[in-house]
């Protein structure tokens, strides 16, 4: 079976796609759709739904308004009215821009870290290969005295 390349950052997004991004079920999608007149996807025969890149981020600042800030609903839609659509969407592109940032951090902080713990229990592993060697030692010597 061939490997699919990824779409296009521009390219268009079917519901099932927009919905497995943003970790949404479908018809919650639908659900927005009614919600937000901002979310204004392209509909092909048969009523199926194509989401505009334009329309996965307003989704996407729906999405965290209403799951991660706690927004209701009526509260996103004021939101929204009063900042407008890119206004919210830049905020949140600048708050993920952050959280990028403080995860990179976070991971380069672990990785330094991870080595400073291999480096010491390196050190502690060779202690112990010495105590052990000691002991092993005084264990023949001892053995060699009770045998005399």
């Amino acid at each position: 079976m061939a490997k699919r390349q990824a779409k296009s950052p521009n390219a268009y997004r079917t519901i099932s796609e927009v919905a497995d991004a943003m970790e949404v079920p479908q018809h919650v999608l639908r659900f927005w759709e009614g919600k937000f007149s901002q979310i204004k996807p392209m509909k092909r025969g048969g009523g199926r739904r194509y989401y505009r890149p334009e329309d996965v981020e307003i989704i996407q600042a729906i999405r965290t308004l209403l799951h991660e800030d706690g927004y209701t609903i009526k509260g996103a839609q004021k939101l929204l009215r009063e900042q407008g659509v890119k206004s919210i969407i830049q905020q949140y592109a600048n708050d993920g821009d952050e959280a990028a940032e403080e995860t990179e951090e976070a991971v380069s902080g672990a990785e330094q870290a991870a080595e400073e713990t291999t480096v010491e229990m390196s050190s502690r592993q060779e202690a112990l290969t010495e105590i052990r060697d000691r002991l092993q030692n005084v264990r023949k010597k001892l053995k060699g005295e009770l045998l005399s």
